[in-house]
């Protein structure tokens, strides 16, 4: 099979190109890039291609970018190509985005890309990787530990992308260009050791290739193998998803428990991945997190929480673990109804207030329990209306039974509670004192005693979901 041969049974192999269809080409002068350009103008009339070239200046490399722009506007004129020319300020993008200078360029790059095949009608971009390419993301990507996914490597269709040469080999491809005449421009950048690609291009493919001749093609087929792997991966991740999902936001999503249960750790892994990258607000949760995450569903109680980077929190309910990234709710400030009753939606609450006479040594001080409370209060030394808010910063009371004044930061750390929670409890206050902690403690100084004549009695009443 001639070499023309071989990059058409790419194409149809992972159905690239299709009749009649407009491609934009990227070139940079290289000999994998005008190897791609040559290839596809061979095939041009067979598939009735209407091809358009890019050239893309990275504002690197001045001193040699004029040359290589009339280079491939050169190789454009002698085969009746529409040549263009596009530039990006990568230093700019990196510095703005904390990048470093390759994924920046890459991030940029793409961007282009995608402006300039909707300039042009272009069904698809066509660029210029090949099974050396392949090879090369694969060590990178082992080198830094990634998983399945990323050892996969680089796709030969990814959208509208395409990559005829991903299964061609570089020194197939300067063998075919030696053949047919055909010059080509080296970057100088692709020489220097500054960056681990290119470190394992001119360093250690070169060692294997000593213990493996065929290292390349091993590696490219390697690469496939993953990829077919995780295509049936991800059509078991679609189904199980499917069934697992309770409520969904671009910001939150809340899956089902039980199905965790009986799920084996390595699908929990990809259907947790799957579920974050498909929900916007939670992009960027790492392999790390997501252990975490599976450590709380498989260990945690209900209520039980992880708190991860980018506000990011991860919640076991008695029935779902919701992740999200929602800012935590906050308390609107009110007056207490009293007597009557008052509806706190943010904590789901309800506060039914009575003012009664002293009933005897039977009343307690003492809170019944969380969100099923009462709260006792000597009602004439409260100032009325009372006032129930948030907490803010300085807050302190005096708990029953502690003996001196704490701040309420410090005894919702002692009480063990949630950090997204704390704004949502609410706080009684007479005047400028708090007199309650809802559902936690009261303060001591506005306790019962054998001469309270008249008994605030606050009921709370659960009323969220």
């Amino acid at each position: 099979m001639n070499f023309i041969d071989k990059v058409i049974a790419t194409s149809r192999k992972y159905d690239m190109i299709s009749e009649g269809e407009s491609i934009l080409a990227g070139l940079s002068g290289g000999p994998d890039s005008v190897c791609l350009l040559h290839a596809l103008h061979k095939m041009k009339d067979a598939f009735k291609l209407n091809i358009t070239a890019l050239y893309i200046d990275h504002g690197l490399r001045p001193d040699e970018t004029g040359g290589e722009i009339e280079f491939c506007k050169d190789i454009c004129k002698k085969l009746n190509l529409p040549f263009m020319q596009k530039s990006i300020d990568v230093k700019s993008w990196a510095k703005e985005q904390k990048l470093n200078m390759q994924e920046a360029a890459r991030q940029l790059r793409y961007r282009i890309f995608d402006e300039t095949s909707y300039e042009t009608n272009a069904r698809k971009i066509a660029l210029g990787h090949t099974a050396d390419d392949q090879a090369e993301t694969l060590v990178m990507r082992l080198l830094r530990g990634s998983g399945p996914t990323g050892l996969s490597g680089i796709p030969p269709v990814r959208g509208n992308i395409i990559r005829p040469l991903i299964e061609i080999g570089r020194g197939e491809i300067e063998r075919f260009l030696d053949a047919e005449k055909i010059i080509y421009i080296i970057d100088s950048s692709n020489l220097k050791k500054d960056y681990l690609r290119n470190r394992i291009r001119l360093s250690l493919l070169p060692m294997l290739k000593e213990l493996n001749p065929d290292v390349i093609e091993t590696l490219s087929k390697t690469a496939a193998i993953f990829r077919d792997e995780e295509r049936y991966f991800e059509f078991i991740v679609t189904k199980t998803l499917m069934k697992l999902i309770s409520r969904k936001t671009d910001l939150r999503i809340e899956l089902f428990l039980s199905p965790f249960e009986i799920m084996d750790k390595v699908i929990m892994r990809r259907v947790l991945r799957r579920a974050i990258n498909e929900t916007k607000g939670l992009r960027g949760i790492s392999f790390i997190h997501i252990e975490d995450i599976i450590e709380l569903i498989k260990r945690g109680n209900a209520g039980d929480r992880v708190y991860l980077p980018g506000g990011i929190r991860v919640i076991k309910k008695y029935s779902t673990i919701l992740l999200t990234s929602e800012p935590p709710v906050q308390l609107s400030a009110c007056t207490l109804t009293v007597p009557g009753e008052t509806i706190l939606k943010e904590a789901g609450v309800l506060i039914k207030a009575s003012v009664v006479e002293d009933q005897g040594p039977e009343v307690s001080n003492q809170d019944s329990g969380l969100w099923t409370a009462f709260g006792i209060f000597d009602a004439d030394k409260l100032d009325f209306p009372l006032l129930v808010r948030h907490r803010t910063e300085g807050d302190f009371f005096c708990p029953f039974g502690f003996g001196r004044k704490k701040k309420i930061q410090d005894f919702f750390v002692d009480q063990k509670v949630p950090r997204d929670e704390r704004n949502i409890v609410p706080l009684i206050l007479s005047a400028n004192d708090i007199i309650w902690v809802v559902g936690y403690r009261g303060d001591d100084r506005f306790r019962i005693t054998e001469e309270t004549k008249r008994i605030l009695k606050l009921e709370i009443k659960q009323i969220r979901d």
